[in-house]
């Protein structure tokens, strides 16, 4: 058996996340209890500031590493590890890139960059259903505004991003081309864009304040669906106005072995994500204590 961890993106928060580990498993409980205000941010909101990407993403971050430090304690551990976009951070936290201190810190000015980047109400994103890239990226290409790929989630769903005209006159193209469904998300802004390549400088900025740690595990990133020997400062300054590759990265870790996989965080998103994508592989996720029994239980 070779084990990946799957770290969860932002969007899957919500109110509570965590507090049932909380209140039974003391290593969760220490690791909650040095960030006071997120710990009560994640276990009571409210939604409406949870929601923000500012608090959302060092909420999810702080959980994702509580429980993936969780299923290692129970001897659940993986070889690979990544994450979709804010989930990359987690990977990373959890591989003891940085301690956790200093990835709260790293993400806290992230998610401020990334609320702060673009003027509200002018920038979108929208999820095209059962398309081939190459259609889509032959699509995109001529509309008028700004249109690019933010993310390939899996086989048969890919996020497109950009300003309003460009995504607005992008969506009917799209499903003249022959998509499924052409679905505007709820989202501040046109993230992984050419847009936010201001935002990925201030971020640079923030990143060289820390000296990151070799890897723990092998970890796959999103700029290219594979690992890499690069910078990880120079990784995490693309990846923020790249393209995220989550389905190459899926099949790379197929052709690499990986024949589990764990999604950790809140929500099911990933795990979805691997079932569309993959055969002949096991899905598991880590969200709450019967998931967590029922994972435990079996990949001991």
């Amino acid at each position: 058996m070779k084990i990946a961890f799957l770290f969860a993106g932002q969007g899957s928060q919500a109110v509570g996340m965590g507090k049932d580990f909380y209140d039974k498993y003391e290593c969760v409980k220490n690791i909650y209890d040095k960030f006071p205000e997120i710990r009560d941010l994640c276990f009571n909101g409210p939604a409406e500031v949870l929601n923000q990407t500012e608090y959302a993403q060092k909420a999810i971050l702080l959980t994702s590493y509580a429980l993936a430090c969780l299923a290692k304690e129970n001897n659940v551990e993986p070889e690979y590890v990544c994450g979709l976009s804010l989930g990359e951070y987690s990977a990373l936290a959890f591989s003891n890139v940085w301690n956790i201190e200093d990835a709260i810190e790293i993400i806290t000015n992230r998610g401020k960059i990334m609320q702060n980047a673009l003027p509200l109400g002018t920038t979108k994103m929208a999820a095209v259903i059962g398309l081939d890239r190459n259609v889509i990226l032959n699509t995109i290409k001529d509309v008028d505004g700004i249109c690019e790929i933010a993310n390939y989630n899996c086989t048969g769903q890919i996020v497109i991003t950009g300003d309003n005209k460009g995504v607005d006159n992008a969506m009917p193209k799209l499903q003249a081309s022959g998509a499924k469904r052409v679905l505007p998300l709820n989202v501040s802004g046109a993230f992984h864009s050419s847009l936010l390549v201001p935002a990925s400088k201030e971020l640079r900025v923030v990143l060289d304040r820390f000296t990151p740690n070799k890897p723990n595990y092998k970890v796959i990133y999103n700029v290219s669906g594979k690992e890499e020997n690069g910078n990880i400062n120079d990784l995490l300054e693309r990846q923020i106005c790249h393209s995220v590759y989550f389905e190459d990265t899926l099949k790379y870790l197929k052709d690499n072995g990986v024949d589990t996989f764990v999604e950790i965080g809140p929500g099911k998103t990933l795990s979805g994500f691997v079932r569309k994508t993959l055969t002949d592989v096991k899905s598991y996720c880590i969200t709450d204590l019967e998931s967590f029994d029922k994972t435990i239980n079996e990949l001991k």
